[in-house]
């Protein structure tokens, strides 16, 4: 045991060293002139738990400190900034009032699990969806770092409900732009080439004039924007093609004209740079008699009219630029296309044993 008592002023002095496992350097804590021997037994033992724990903090970091490396690793990844703060947003939010002083290889599958049952109990199944992945991306992480030897992330099977949400249809959409146009919405435009091109806000925005072309009744659609990014690529990094429907030149060619000082396509409004579209949009249908949508639901209202209008699936797919054949199934159910005409296979179907009744008038007696 390191405690030696001072023969010269009769009091004791404390120390414990322990090597660190891995890089095999001592690790020492020292007390002096303690008074009695029972007082150095209990510094003694405090002496163990400290190194203990400063070892411990050597080979295994704080949540909150290893969340930090985390986002500070993920700055040199190759994903974009609204990725990384919705990932940031998340994790902290949510773990680190929960797990800050842990530590990383003590937060067990049953921690996980009660966090999500507790906390996050009536949050929607794709936000805990989402929220699932992110902390098996950080436990991902410390797996890299040789902190764990396994990742302690439950896989779970959230059940998400494929419900049609309500776009616009084509009834809908005339009246939209019919009252945006007779109001002199400053709007109507933006939610114009949103209906009749399927574009997403952020695409909408960075349009140029040089990726129209009039003539051919094309726009090449090879940017976005967000307020996170900036200007970058397309949601899934690849260039398309969309056509543009003969109702929509009239309107381009008037915004050509007014354009002349500016590169975009569409007006700038104050409103847009701060992300107020989805609110306003709603605001003005509310205005109109029309139910609520989101500013991204215009892209879906396209998308559904034209598969209403028999284009085929694909082509709706490579114009709105879905990346697997699961986005675009959902717009299909939504349209009825996977449904339609399945039922002409009974038009020739004979009622067999059941005769039109005839209408007897009786005299009365």
């Amino acid at each position: 045991m390191g405690i030696k008592l001072n023969s010269s002023n009769g009091l004791y002095s404390v120390s414990y060293t322990k090597r660190h496992p891995i890089t095999r350097q001592p690790i020492d804590l020292k007390r002096k002139n303690i008074k009695s021997m029972a007082e150095a037994k209990r510094v003694h033992a405090e002496l163990i738990v400290l190194v203990n724990d400063k070892i411990k903090r050597k080979i295994s970091p704080t949540w909150k400190q290893h969340l930090d490396d985390y986002f500070n690793h993920l700055q040199s990844e190759d994903i974009t900034n609204t990725t990384k703060y919705n990932r940031e947003k998340i994790l902290r939010f949510h773990t680190e009032s929960a797990w800050e002083d842990r530590y990383v290889d003590t937060i067990s599958n049953e921690d996980i699990h009660r966090l999500l049952n507790e906390r996050l109990k009536n949050n929607t199944e794709s936000y805990r969806k989402f929220f699932i992945k992110c902390v098996r991306w950080v436990f991902e992480y410390a797996i890299e770092k040789k902190i764990i030897d396994r990742n302690p992330t439950p896989l779970l099977k959230f059940k998400i409900k494929s419900k049609i949400k309500a776009g616009l249809n084509e009834e809908q959409i005339i009246t939209l732009l019919r009252k945006a146009q007779e109001q002199n919405w400053p709007w109507y435009p933006h939610y114009s080439i949103a209906l009749f091109t399927g574009m997403r806000n952020g695409e909408l925005y960075a349009l140029k004039w040089d990726k129209v072309n009039l003539d051919k009744r094309q726009i090449l659609v090879d940017c976005s924007w967000s307020s996170k990014d900036g200007f970058k690529s397309t949601k899934s990094g690849n260039d398309r093609v969309v056509e543009i429907p003969n109702t929509l030149i009239p309107l381009l060619r008037e915004l050509k004209l007014k354009s002349a000082d500016t590169d975009f396509v569409l007006p700038r409004l104050n409103r847009w740079d701060r992300g107020e579209q989805a609110y306003d949009l709603r605001m003005f249908l509310k205005a109109i008699g029309l139910h609520e949508v989101r500013f991204h639901d215009l892209r879906a209202s396209w998308a559904t009219l034209l598969l209403n209008k028999g284009v085929a699936p694909s082509v709706v797919m490579a114009q709105g630029g879905w990346a697997n054949i699961a986005t675009m199934m959902e717009y299909m159910r939504k349209a009825g296309i996977n449904i339609k005409n399945s039922t002409n296979v009974l038009d020739d179907l004979k009622t067999h044993g059941v005769v039109e009744a005839d209408v007897v008038k009786l005299r009365k007696m």
